[in-house]
């Protein structure tokens, strides 16, 4: 391909011919800092059939495709330089979010993990109703999706009360949700209530008074929705302060949370108080016991009041049957349309990306994430190419036959190239975005065994100055490439200078693995060497006086032109 803008072909070592037609320029508004007057400026081109071979060698020099459209952003002009970023899969190292993610799937195909909202998956049509009044219905609801241990052993009568005061605090958060104080877009955690210690216990109201459970629900609430309301620092500064005046600060929810549980103070004889943004529980009993137990077995007692049938709900959360089992299928598949892969890609960006339904068609669909130039090769058996052979594929995630998640992924000569991941809404709880990414980087490693070329997995570009695009870099370590000789450079080198500046010539800083990372500006005290062409001196250069022999700040100019010497 000649940048002249003209078409060209070459033959590869498998014998495909690859075909580029229609150069050009691509401006548009930039859809990452969506800022007023800013542009996104790249080259493209259409392209017919380009083999798995080229494409690899335009990822390394910082192409990518949407589709059938190749193209590279102007890193100069462009208004958020976009970095090729890669990391080798062999030196991949979890974080322990990383390993939160991975374990809170399998927590959940185990049956075990608690899910604050319910799934069509996770329900029983064979249940059968329970004659317990509605409050105690909906705890019943929350109480059968509870893990149980391992050995099934019955929860003790403290562990009943801190699960029945969880979820009398999670009934008046939904209730919130659903009269509008909370936002209806954000998923909120699951509340938790522990037992004070004794050592910790503190009289602040009176002496009789004495503090036995608390939860910090309402810190977590709020984190929550300020994260949910905001893209970057600025705006998390605003959505904070915002957040404040709109009475969602912890302690203004703490103080809502509490006032709602006057009903739940009644029956069980418990005085609620929010404190600091903490909600506590006091047991107004002077006979209570130093442990607690006395006051345990009170609230177990009226909670089970008024039920028909005694205390049904609180022992069916110790009664329940073993958890039901779930199973995850991975499956890859060659790039093709599927009408279930649109569906839920449809449902994933109205749900997601608040994007209109009529603008979300089969027709864009495909020429975002169907059509592909890459020429598939087939396995040859020989160890260069794996199994399922280069191209372009479709990555499908089902748990219980349900399609629950799709990753669009190319397979190339040294590389898994991830494209676009889309996933049900209904299982965000999940992270299927994070563990999608943790298979595929086991993908590779499975894989070079068969085929040891492939060693690289590539998550696409890197916007620093896009916080929405930073957690790629979680994937350590990674590589970041030079927009301009095309080196890859480490990413704990390249982010400091990115902080200061969204456009380097990264390999200008190569040497800096073990060096204080500093920019090579050019400071005033610099001396500078004029070269003059009519000299006749062999050097070229007039002497200077250089002081204390310190020669690494002389800047050489000529004809506009400045080296430092190195």
């Amino acid at each position: 391909m000649r940048s002249d803008g003209s078409s060209s072909s070459r033959n590869n070592s498998a014998g495909v011919e690859s075909v580029v037609v229609d150069w050009g320029r691509l401006k548009s508004s930039c859809g990452y800092c969506k800022s007023s007057g800013c542009t996104s400026i790249s080259h493209g081109l259409w392209a017919n059939s380009i083999t798995v071979y080229d494409y690899q060698d335009l990822l390394d020099q910082g192409w990518r495709r949407s589709g059938s459209l190749l193209y590279k952003p102007e890193m100069e002009r462009t208004c958020c330089p976009a970095y090729t970023i890669r990391l080798r899969a062999a030196d991949f190292v979890h974080s322990k979010e990383q390993l939160r993610v991975s374990r809170r799937l399998q927590r959940f195909l185990d049956g075990t993990l608690d899910i604050k909202k319910p799934v069509e998956l996770m329900k029983d049509p064979n249940t059968s109703k329970d004659s317990c009044n509605s409050a105690d219905n909906e705890v019943l609801k929350l109480s059968t999706e509870e893990s149980l241990s391992n050995n099934g052993e019955k929860k003790s009568e403290a562990e009943q009360i801190l699960h029945y005061l969880s979820n009398q605090i999670d009934n008046v958060v939904q209730t919130c949700v659903k009269s509008g104080v909370f936002p209806l877009d954000i998923q909120l955690p699951k509340a938790s209530v522990k037992k004070v210690l004794q050592a910790k216990r503190k009289l602040l109201v009176e002496e009789s008074e004495d503090l036995q459970y608390t939860s910090s629900i309402a810190f977590q609430i709020a984190a929550t929705i300020r994260r949910g309301q905001s893209c970057d620092n600025d705006q998390l500064r605003l959505s904070r302060h915002s957040a404040e005046q709109n009475g969602l600060s912890p302690k203004a929810i703490a103080e809502k949370l509490a006032s709602s549980l006057t009903q739940l103070a009644e029956t069980s004889g418990l005085l609620i108080k929010a404190c600091n943004g903490h909600i506590n529980f006091y047991s107004s009993n002077k006979q209570s016991s130093s442990d607690g137990s006395v006051q345990v077995k009170t609230v177990l007692e009226e909670a089970a009041a008024g039920c028909p049938s005694k205390k049904c709900c609180l022992k069916r959360s110790s009664e329940q049957p073993p958890p039901k089992k779930r199973r995850l299928e991975i499956r890859l598949k060659r790039s093709s349309f599927d009408s279930e892969e649109f569906a839920l890609y449809k449902k994933y960006q109205i749900k997601v990306h608040d994007d209109m339904p009529d603008r979300v068609t089969k027709s864009s669909y495909r020429r975002f994430l169907v059509d592909t130039p890459l020429v598939f090769v087939p396995p040859t058996g020989d160890g260069t190419v794996p199994p399922c052979g280069f191209g372009s594929f479709h990555q499908q995630y089902l748990i219980d036959g349900r399609l629950v998640a799709v990753g669009v992924i190319d397979i190339l000569p040294k590389c898994l190239s991830s494209k676009y991941l889309f996933w049900d809404p209904d299982f965000a709880f999940l992270s299927l975005g994070k563990y999608s990414a943790l298979q595929e980087i086991g993908w590779v490693r499975e894989n070079q065994i068969d085929c040891p070329s492939l060693k690289y997995y590539y998550l696409g570009y890197y916007i620093h100055s896009c916080s929405k695009m930073r957690y790629k870099a979680a994937y350590h370590p990674s590589e970041l490439l030079c927009p301009l000789r095309y080196q890859w450079i480490s990413f704990d080198i390249a982010r400091p200078l990115l902080d200061k500046k969204p456009y380097l010539v990264l390999s200008d800083f190569a040497n800096l693995q073990n060096r204080e990372l500093s920019p090579p500006d050019v400071s005033d005290n610099v001396k500078e060497v004029q070269y003059d062409e009519s000299d006749t001196e062999s050097s070229g250069l007039r002497s200077v006086e250089i002081e204390d022999g310190d020669i690494s700040n002389i800047l050489i100019e000529r004809k506009g032109s400045r080296l430092r010497y190195k």
